[in-house]
């Protein structure tokens, strides 16, 4: 028997943190402050129990992507292959049903995951290969002389300005099925964690580029790299490059050993610049999507 319960507590939060922690070790987890910051009536977190014991996770929220719903749910490697997923996946398919939502998706790493998706109606739409870089020796980039690098921490003012000057117009270019749909309170609050570690390019008073890092409480030697984005008309003059290479001296500076992100496969240029910068690459994410409500699996 698999008891579904919400996530309510604090102590439910760490409980939903532990399994996102044993099915994706190699990715982030938000810390329970972050979780709690999210929390709203779209979004729908749970926990499942067998003989008392969590041993795996769900979540239903709006998905970045216009349009669509996040319906992802994720059980601990020993307990899966006995319906834990099927439990969790069905109420938060209702949820997401009952919001409004049409379409649904996640992402999967792993062959099983695939095919469980797959039973469901899911089908993939993309994929995404996971860049890695140690860190060493990191000296810091010459200083540019046609535009500035300054962190986040230095003019927190510029973090809202960046939103709109370089990640709006810029979310287009990704290759993705959906277009990307970022409210400001969410580029405010999750697409940021720490702004010394988060680096601008800028022309003046104007923000032409962003890179930087998210880094990993749970793991203090890695972080994600964060968005990187450079506007049209300063693309080419090396912009992106002096943005990572200054994040990457101040993973050394901080003591970080490596480095990761996610970059879709179709977006040569970002995967041709990380292997220019010693990137080499580990996993393969899924993406997939499906109409919702979710066909019965066969």
């Amino acid at each position: 028997m698999v008891d579904i319960r919400p996530v309510l507590t604090d102590a439910d939060y760490e409980a939903w943190r532990e399994v996102r922690i044993a099915a994706m070790p190699y990715e982030r987890c938000p810390s329970v402050a972050e979780l709690r910051e999210l929390e709203s009536p779209v979004r729908l977190l749970l926990l499942a129990e067998v003989d008392g014991k969590v041993v795996g996770h769900g979540m239903a929220d709006r998905s970045s992507e216009a349009g669509r719903a996040v319906v992802a749910a994720r059980v601990r490697p020993e307990a899966r292959r006995q319906g834990v997923g099927t439990a969790i996946l069905r109420p938060l398919v209702d949820h997401a049903v009952a919001q409004g939502y049409e379409f649904g998706g996640t992402s999967v790493d792993d062959e099983g995951s695939f095919v469980f998706a797959q039973r469901f109606g899911f089908t993939e739409t993309g994929r995404q290969v996971e860049q890695l870089r140690a860190i060493g020796d990191e000296p810091r980039p010459p200083a540019p002389t046609a535009y500035r690098i300054v962190s986040v921490a230095e003019r927190p003012e510029l973090w809202a300005q960046a939103y709109e000057q370089v990640a709006l117009p810029t979310f287009p270019d990704m290759d993705l099925a959906w277009p990307m749909q970022v409210s400001p309170e969410e580029w405010a609050t999750e697409w940021i964690n720490d702004p010394a570690a988060m680096f601008l390019a800028i022309d003046g008073d104007e923000v032409i580029g962003l890179a930087g890092l998210i880094p990993d409480p749970d793991q203090p030697q890695r972080a994600e790299v964060g968005y990187t984005a450079v506007r049209r008309d300063w693309r080419g003059k090396g912009v992106a490059s002096t943005l990572k290479r200054t994040s990457a001296a101040w993973a050394a500076e901080n003591g970080l050993t490596e480095i990761y992100t996610w970059t879709q496969e179709g977006n040569a240029n970002m995967r041709a610049l990380n292997e220019h910068l010693g990137f080499r690459y580990g996993l393969t994410s899924i993406t997939v999507r499906g109409p919702l409500p979710l066909q019965a699996p066969e």
